[in-house]
């Protein structure tokens, strides 16, 4: 199992910490460092590669939105900077997502497990007909989506994120307090957004069993 690989650009050491706590916390991920400095982040990316870089809009020797151009990681910025002309030059420059300080953990989490899903989404070699691209800009626009998520949604992903293996719709079930059919719907749904892989597997009965994982986890990397 390959763990999609994240830097943070921060120069408060003590956020850039916690940022980079955070992404070890998620499953499918795995930080590899912290730096303060455009100059030194541009050396850290080019000896490391990372698939991921977490990156503020102020850096002490260089502009964060400058930088994204530069480097050729994916980019989720992460800043105090809440003007619109901040935000269009990140998604301009072709930034992931936005999370404006402070925010609420569980946004960074939905936002690494969104950018799993469309690494996955977007590593096929395979032709894309019109729905695939469809799904592939869905999953561009990530913030949406998990602002609106349900209750009993956001369960039934975080159950299967923490698990750290395959799971049924019974054992989720039982695990989130929800009746099979529920949790089924919800992890359909989850599975077509591509946060989730369904794998059918044969019991000791030989009944075929839908088994659900999280999409990072299976190592899909771009």
């Amino acid at each position: 199992m390959t763990d999609l690989t994240v830097l943070v650009i921060d120069d408060d050491f003590h956020i850039a910490d916690l940022h980079a706590h955070l992404v070890a916390e998620t499953p499918g991920f795995r930080s590899i460092g912290t730096v303060g400095t455009a100059r030194g982040a541009l050396s850290v990316i080019e000896s490391t590669a990372p698939d991921l870089v977490l990156l503020d809009a102020y850096l002490p020797d260089g502009s964060g939105m400058e930088l994204i151009r530069r480097i050729p990681s994916d980019v989720i910025a992460i800043t105090a900077a809440n003007d619109p002309s901040m935000v269009r030059q990140a998604i301009r420059a072709g930034a992931f997502g936005y999370l404006i300080k402070p925010f609420e953990r569980r946004l960074l989490s939905e936002l690494l497990l969104s950018y799993a899903a469309y690494a996955e989404a977007a590593s096929s070699d395979r032709p894309l007909d019109q729905r695939g691209v469809d799904r592939l800009f869905g999953l561009l626009r990530p913030g949406t989506k998990a602002r609106a998520r349900t209750a009993t949604e956001q369960a039934v992903l975080t159950c299967v994120a923490e698990s750290g293996t395959e799971l049924s719709a019974p054992e989720i079930a039982e695990r989130i307090g929800v009746s099979r059919a529920t949790a089924q719907r919800y992890l359909g749904a989850l599975a077509t957004e591509r946060l989730i892989v369904v794998q059918l597997k044969y019991g000791s009965t030989g009944r075929p069993e839908h088994r659900y994982q999280l999409a990072a986890a299976q190592g899909h990397r771009p």
